[in-house]
């Protein structure tokens, strides 16, 4: 029988714009992949979506944190890239997380972003 755990965090934008403008290639390269960084900067708004993505990866190392079966990993072995149809979606790029299903839902407004994960090990 599968064990679930959980992990939420909630996200400034306008902190995240700011560690941006101030840390920009630093702060980029050490939390977001290629492809991240790609969707965000397209984006009318990107500091939402850094700040998206930036919650996500926190709810996720939260949770996987909870379960125990690590007790550290970096921000870029995450990756939220989106489905076809815009759905959040993770990449693990970590040994030993085989048989990890991670889900994750962000949403948004002017001022804060939010996340939620479950991590599944079967």
């Amino acid at each position: 029988m599968p064990e679930y755990f959980i992990g939420t965090d909630i996200v400034s934008v306008s902190r995240i714009e700011n560690i941006i403008q101030q840390y920009s290639d630093r702060f980029k390269k050490h939390t977001f992949t290629d492809n991240e960084k790609s969707y965000c900067d397209l984006k009318p708004n990107p500091a939402i979506h850094y700040a998206g993505r930036f919650a996500a990866k926190e709810a996720i190392k939260k949770a996987l944190y909870s379960s125990g079966i690590i007790n550290s990993i970096n921000f870029i072995d995450i990756e939220i890239v989106s489905s076809d149809y815009g759905v959040p979606e993770v990449q693990l790029s970590y040994p030993n997380l085989n048989n990890t299903q991670v889900k994750v839902s962000i949403s948004h407004i002017e001022e804060y972003a939010i996340a939620f994960a479950v991590v599944s090990l079967s």
